[in-house]
């Protein structure tokens, strides 16, 4: 018998994964190369007033609005639904956030808690419909475009006696404290302190260009991170990637599928009562048309980012480099001598090109041929 101790073998189930590997299966990894992509692009044929920080400022703001969609849009898809209505629900929330300052004279404390209660409402009943019938989210959803952008007009034409825009906003919530959370600009002391250094670009009479960051933008940022640590770090985010990767199969193990559904399309909803209030309290005015297509928009912002049609894979993080693609083409083409209306066809090439680079990844992640 040999003395010699037998050579170890390496265990292939804790073999160390290349880093490029792991970085090819991250969903978000075509939106940033995407961006790096775009940026190259606007640096060879933009001014270069594109990527000062006015500039920067100026795509972020819709970029900002459109990626607090995305981001629910993201939620939704990675869970195995669409939600079709979500542009619809900016002008419905919008109406009802509306009416009830201006019409029934209710301080913002109250609107907008009661603002989300309606949209918690009807993404609850969208979710029931889609989960109850056995329909497809698609059709359901789609059906609730027409009736939720069919109830704004009515409901507007209603309490203005037949206008589709309701006025007063501005005047009504003047001077309360719930301003500075949902719309203007933050950090106004210290751009202004900036500018008195020299730091900032200023206008002749030494005022800011940029007197501060757009408040969309920040809740744009604390919606990703928000929803970025939900899928990652919390039982509900696995209970999200389940229920769209295998619904049975999560039913099986316990997921409360039908429950994780519903709950996703009430963020949805809510992310896009968010969008409403912003830009309702920005502009003093609610609009019947306000986010007309901005449901297809923030649904291939997802679908750059990572998302998955088939559900149970995508990020958060995905849909935010999405949304910022979306606003560096969309303000970026007037900083070049492009027509603008290249732009839709820059939309269609990019879902052209993420649907089949998920594709791809999809198949290198589960090893399908």
């Amino acid at each position: 018998m040999s003395d010699t101790a037998p050579t170890p073998v390496a265990d292939e189930r804790i073999k160390a994964e290349p880093l490029m590997s792991r970085l090819m299966k991250r969903p978000e990894l075509g939106a940033i190369a995407g961006v790096i992509l775009v940026t190259i692009f606007f640096l060879f044929t933009a001014s270069s007033a594109m990527f000062t920080l006015s500039g920067i400022i100026n795509f972020m703001e819709p970029a900002a609005q459109l990626g607090i969609l995305a981001v629910g849009a993201a939620l939704l898809m990675i869970g195995g639904e669409f939600d079709l209505s979500i542009g619809s629900m900016v002008a419905f929330s919008g109406m009802v956030f509306g009416v009830m300052i201006v019409n029934f004279g209710l301080p913002l404390e109250l609107a907008i808690p009661l603002a989300f209660v309606a949209a918690c409402g009807a993404g609850a009943v969208n979710g029931t419909i889609v989960l109850r019938s056995g329909l497809p989210s698609f059709i359901v959803t789609l059906a609730f475009l027409f009736i939720l952008r069919g109830l704004s007009l009515v409901g507007l034409k209603f309490f203005t006696g037949g206008s589709t825009q309701l006025r007063g906003i501005t005047d009504a919530v003047e001077g309360n404290w719930l301003l500075t959370i949902f719309s203007g600009d933050a950090f106004t002391g210290l751009f202004a302190w900036l500018a008195e250094k020299g730091w900032v670009e200023t206008f002749r009479n030494g005022t800011p260009k940029v007197e501060g960051i757009p408040i969309e933008i920040l809740w744009f940022i604390a919606v990703a991170l928000l929803a970025t640590f939900v899928l990652l770090k919390t039982p509900f985010g696995n209970w999200i990637f389940a229920a769209g990767g295998d619904k049975n199969a999560a039913m099986n193990s316990g997921v409360p599928v039908t429950r994780v559904k519903i709950t996703l399309f009430m963020i949805t909803a809510c992310c896009a009562t968010l969008v409403a209030i912003i830009t309702v309290l920005n502009l003093g005015t609610t609009d019947a048309q306000r986010g007309d297509l901005k449901e297809f928009e923030a649904i291939i912002a997802a679908v750059i980012g990572g998302c998955l049609l088939t559900g149970g894979y995508g990020s958060a993080i995905g849909a935010f480099f999405g949304a910022i693609i979306f606003g560096m083409v969309t303000i970026g083409l007037t900083y070049t001598n492009i027509d603008g209306d290249w732009f839709k066809v820059f939309l269609g090439a990019m879902l052209l090109i993420a649907v089949l680079f998920n594709n791809a990844i999809r198949k290198r992640v589960t090893g399908e041929r």
